[in-house]
């Protein structure tokens, strides 16, 4: 089973979505966005943290994908572990997944299509 890290997060955005990183921090190399190509809106951001900051008692750091989510299917994931409150980001509509090889990639891609999806461009009704 394919295990969520950073490169596999990238490759499946790629994929998927058709969609590269992009570092808009200077002379920051390591965050990585995920934007829409049309909206430029992101769907997601890796950030690296120091696992003291996630509030884990674990010496280090990891990396994080940060991923726009329900608040319903958020607070369910937080629950049974597989995610934590968002980490620098609005605690209610986003969420933080570890990846640390810790959460399986087929546990992650479909949550990295959610939030493809919640940031998509509103449509206007005709």
């Amino acid at each position: 089973m394919k295990t969520g890290s950073r490169q596999a997060v990238l490759t499946y955005a790629a994929e998927k979505w058709q969609t590269m990183p992009d570092y808009p921090f200077e002379e920051d190399f390591v965050t990585a966005v995920l934007r829409h190509s049309d909206s430029r809106k992101w769907y997601g951001i890796i950030i690296n943290v120091s696992y003291a900051k996630l509030g884990i008692i674990k010496e280090g750091n990891t990396d994080i994908l940060n991923l726009k989510c329900d608040p319903i299917i958020s607070g369910a994931l937080i629950a049974e572990g597989k995610a934590l409150p968002a980490y620098h980001m609005n605690k209610e509509k986003w969420i933080s997944i570890l990846l640390d090889n810790s959460v399986p990639m087929p546990d992650i891609a479909p949550l990295i299509d959610i939030s493809y999806v919640l940031t998509d461009k509103k449509k206007k009704p005709l």
